[in-house]
């Protein structure tokens, strides 16, 4: 299965392009799934108890808080790695320091080489859609399906050290 993504012919309202119809690309969501159903489906594919995993679940996850709240970067087996961060603005002396220099607090996530691989094998189905939702195009994808990489960079490539 692939990713669909909807490309819809949209009236932009703000930007150089303002009153200008353009075709808006967005990933379909399906929905989101629940705790319980993907419990129950490690269940099945495991042979370990709903009881047993549910448990193990919510250890896991209270272990990420607690030491994403120290300061570490968690793995996330088979997934990668997620820690907390902030957004701040730069002051040139000390005494301009505070807390509220930040303006975001962030979970980063930095994906594994095997989530990326699997990413750049994935399928891109693209539906576009006229202002009046007829589809009028359908386009499979044919790119090298170049992966961005962790933290906000699209470098494409799939070191998993993404500060180089």
């Amino acid at each position: 299965m692939g990713i669909k993504v909807k490309a819809r012919q949209t009236k932009l309202s703000v930007g150089p392009s303002a009153g200008k119809y353009r075709f808006i690309m967005q990933a379909e969501i399906y929905s989101t799934l629940k705790q319980e159903k993907v419990i129950a489906e490690a269940a099945m594919r495991s042979g370990i108890s709903k009881g047993t995993i549910n448990a193990a679940w919510e250890a896991i996850g209270d272990v990420i808080r607690a030491w994403a709240t120290e300061g570490h970067s968690v793995a996330i087996p088979g997934l990668g790695t997620m820690r907390f961060g902030v957004q701040a603005e730069a002051v040139e002396k000390v005494d301009d320091v505070s807390t509220e220099l930040i303006s975001t607090r962030k979970v980063i996530f930095t994906p594994s080489v095997a989530i990326k691989q699997e990413l750049k094998n994935t399928s891109i189905n693209i539906t576009c859609y006229d202002k009046d939702g007829k589809v009028v195009k359908q386009v499979n994808s044919s790119d090298p399906g170049n992966v961005g990489g962790g933290e906000g960079g699209s470098d494409g490539d799939l070191d998993e050290n993404p500060m180089g």
